[in-house]
């Protein structure tokens, strides 16, 4: 039977979502899967009795890096999957074990945060990220390489890494990220919940979200915002919230766990990002029934109608497409639409077939067993 690790240094966050989804349904599948890492969040218990709690706290802690490989060895995997940047390099340093090796691949979900769209799109005078930035995509393009595989969410992704840091076409894949799909509930009525969920950083765009609200026209009686997720910029979100008309209409929750549910009691979601892939929480909107407005960001188009989408950073366009949303006195027809289509696409059965061709497909390749 094929032996599947999955490595990831983070507790949250969707790659972590998406690797306990993944990890579960094809141990539900009789393969047998073990996840290295920190315990989930969210999710622990779907694959309690094959998870092993192992903590890469730091890049630069490399006795932490050296327990995970060898703990990874002695399970004796054929395949070998990491889930975050960190977690890449972790797997890149298997490469060069002696003997028989595992394939081993990652999943890159996304870039360094000062990454900007028009640089990632490759426009010619579009500003570059910091030094910094530029240093960790240089390493990012070294574990590629050393590397059997890289999957991509989004084909935006897989043409950055190919353009910008010279990936190989013919070493990634795409792959649909996986989702929870509970009973779809489109709203029963005009959008009047609307959700957001997200770190609350500067790239998540809730400041620009809270500027479009306050746009004098947009917010009707009884519409409401509720904030999920906490971070650097909550406390002057919450100062923004704090003014006409929106005083009393913003509800942040900070960290929670139970995002479908969360989903399930709200109208629609509200994705302002300024860089995104193919974000985890629109496809659980969209498996949800849920109407989505979201900027052009990523491979975010390729989710969602165009209809929908405004460029990032733009406050105006923001606020006219949600006077849209909240006009339309039958958005349940757009959300019975996006959960089929989520069905199709982000169903955990889909993303575990996809990768079990790909696995068999590096296990038979030359050199994906020995060093």
């Amino acid at each position: 039977m094929t032996r599947i690790a999955y490595v990831l240094t983070q507790d949250r966050g969707g790659p972590v979502d998406v690797t306990v989804r993944l990890a579960a349904t094809l141990l539900d599948e009789g393969v047998d899967v073990r996840v290295f890492g920190p315990v989930p969040a969210r999710g622990a218990e779907l694959i309690d009795g094959h998870h092993e709690h192992l903590p890469v706290p730091d890049k630069e802690d490399l006795a932490a890096a050296n327990r995970a490989r060898s703990a990874i060895r002695d399970w004796r995997p054929d395949v070998v999957h990491a889930q975050d940047r960190r977690a890449g390099l972790v797997v890149a340093g298997l490469r060069f074990a002696r003997g028989p090796r595992p394939a081993l691949l990652q999943t890159y979900h996304g870039v360094p945060d000062d990454v900007a769209e028009p640089w990632f799109r490759g426009r010619c005078r579009a500003p570059g990220p910091s030094a910094y930035t530029r240093t960790v995509l240089a390493a990012d393009a070294v574990v590629a390489r050393v590397l059997d595989h890289t999957v991509v969410p989004a084909e935006a992704m897989g043409r950055f890494l190919h353009r910008r840091l010279k990936v190989p076409a013919n070493r990634l894949t795409r792959i649909d990220n996986c989702v929870e799909l509970g009973a779809a509930s489109p709203p029963a009525g005009p959008v009047r919940h609307l959700i957001f969920v997200g770190l609350l950083v500067e790239r998540k765009g809730i400041l620009d979200l809270l500027a479009a609200l306050a746009v004098p026209g947009v917010l009707p009686a009884g519409a409401e915002l509720t904030v999920v997720g906490d971070g650097p910029q909550r406390a002057e979100a919450e100062r923004a919230a704090q003014a006409a008309p929106l005083a009393g209409r913003v509800t942040f929750l900070g960290f929670r766990p139970d995002v479908p549910a969360l989903l399930a009691a709200a109208d629609a979601l509200v994705l302002p990002s300024t860089m995104e892939q193919q974000p985890l929480v629109v496809a659980e909107a969209m498996a949800a029934g849920k109407p989505v407005v979201a900027t052009d960001t990523g491979g975010v188009a390729d989710m969602l109608d165009p209809g929908f989408l405004v460029p990032p950073g733009n406050v105006a366009a923001m606020a006219d497409c949600l006077s849209g949303l909240f006009a339309d006195p039958a958005p349940a027809r757009i959300g019975a639409l996006l959960a089929a289509r989520a069905r199709q696409r982000y169903a955990p059965a889909v993303c575990a077939r996809r990768h079990l061709d790909l696995y068999a497909s590096l296990i038979g390749a030359p050199n994906a067993t020995s060093a």
